[in-house]
């Protein structure tokens, strides 16, 4: 109805009467003690309580598809931090469908590392691949693979052909942060100590594709993941140059929910991860 505008449409799209979508919208008013939708001759619009619930409607909507779906074909909904779900997963998300030989569906979902494990403790997502994980119940997290951390600079960069960047340098330099949520700062926090809180931050830019193109500009530096630059590595746009002394890793992790059997398609992409690594 609030994609439509009207009942007619809506009880077309669902295949039961105009009737039946005013009385169920009727009731689920009644029940909980608000108006939902307003109508008026040009057609329907939820009111401001309706629209606080919608997106837990749509989320009980997208449920109620994946319940169907895992009685119809096999499927499993995978959730990926942002920089896991753009430069590291596809190839195994691909190796895994090879060897199903086409007969399983694999949605990604790539959202903010707090984002994802909310939707795996909702039922959203069936397996969650994170940059951090926090311990919470209910869930079992697995090392998936440890990707260093590199400082990327443009090719002009003073830096450029050292060995290693000592971390004095990082805290006296503008330092590009990109989305947040990622347990970057933590893990700078648990290597470097009291130095960490040196780090001038320039600007925080949402994302590591835009974190990119500003370090291409000479706009500052940044630390990413190595396997986000290796495009910009091979075509000569950015230099990517290790932390002086120990290599600077950030842990990955493959997560599921306790309740998962061990025959199912979630659990077996799961570990086909950690296999595979």
């Amino acid at each position: 109805m609030v994609r439509n505008g009207n009942f007619r449409k809506a009880a077309a799209e669902r295949g039961i009467s105009q009737g039946a979508i005013s009385q169920h919208i009727k009731k689920l008013e009644i029940l909980l003690g608000t108006q939902l939708v307003e109508r008026t001759q040009q057609g329907c619009s939820p009111t401001s309580d309706g629209e606080r619930l919608l997106p837990h409607a749509e989320s009980l909507l997208r449920v109620n598809g994946r319940a169907l779906n895992a009685i119809q074909r096999e499927s499993v909904v995978v959730g990926a931090s942002s920089n896991v779900g753009t430069y590291l997963l596809q190839p195994e998300i691909k190796a895994f469908l090879d060897r199903a030989g086409g007969r399983c569906d694999v949605e990604l979902v790539i959202r903010r590392n707090p984002t994802v494990a909310e939707k795996l403790e909702s039922g959203e997502v069936d397996v969650a691949v994170m940059e951090w994980w926090d311990g919470r119940p209910g869930c079992t997290a697995a090392l998936w693979r440890r990707e260093e951390m590199l400082v990327i600079v443009p090719p002009d960069h003073a830096w450029v052909g050292m060995p290693g960047i000592p971390p004095s340098l990082l805290c006296e330099s503008q330092m590009l942060g990109g989305e947040s949520g990622t347990g970057t700062g933590r893990l700078l926090a648990r290597y470097f100590g009291d130095r960490a809180g040196g780090m001038r931050s320039a600007m925080s830019l949402g994302s590591t594709e835009a974190v990119k193109q500003w370090v291409k500009a000479g706009l500052g530096v940044s630390l990413v993941l190595a396997g986000s630059v290796e495009r910009e590595r091979r075509d000569g746009t950015l230099c990517a140059i290790p932390v002086e002394g120990e290599p600077l890793y950030k842990e990955l992790y493959v997560v599921w929910r306790d309740a998962l059997s061990p025959q199912s398609l979630s659990r077996r992409f799961a570990e086909s991860l950690l296999v595979d690594d």
